[in-house]
């Protein structure tokens, strides 16, 4: 997936995060949302770090400790995913919350 891995640098309070913490193995999309758990204790503004930061509420719920997440995170990521490529930015995005909504729904089951 074109941008998964792009990386910008922001500020975020100072959170540790322990990947993988008490969530059940095999969940489609964990690794995307694990890798945008460990950025944003990170601080780094990263694809996977603003798709956890849309679900962040529903996680949060499901009892996910998500660290502090940016404003608007929405725009956020769509944002940055037309830096990538504009022409397949709406696609991308949409597949990005579909991914996000399966790993919720699979979260909340095995809970």
């Amino acid at each position: 997936m074109s941008g998964v891995g792009g990386r910008v640098a922001t500020r975020f309070a100072t959170v540790s995060y322990n990947a993988g913490m008490d969530r059940p193995a095999g969940l489609p999309g964990a690794e995307l949302i694990e890798a945008g758990l460990v950025d944003l204790a990170r601080h780094v503004e990263s694809v996977p770090a603003l798709l956890v930061a849309v679900g962040a509420p529903r996680l949060r719920h499901l009892g996910v400790a998500v660290p502090e997440t940016p404003h608007d995170p929405e725009h956020r990521l769509y944002a940055l995913l037309a830096q990538d490529d504009s022409n397949s930015a709406h696609s991308r995005y949409n597949a990005l919350i579909r991914r996000l909504v399966s790993y919720e729904r699979a979260l909340a089951c095995a809970s």
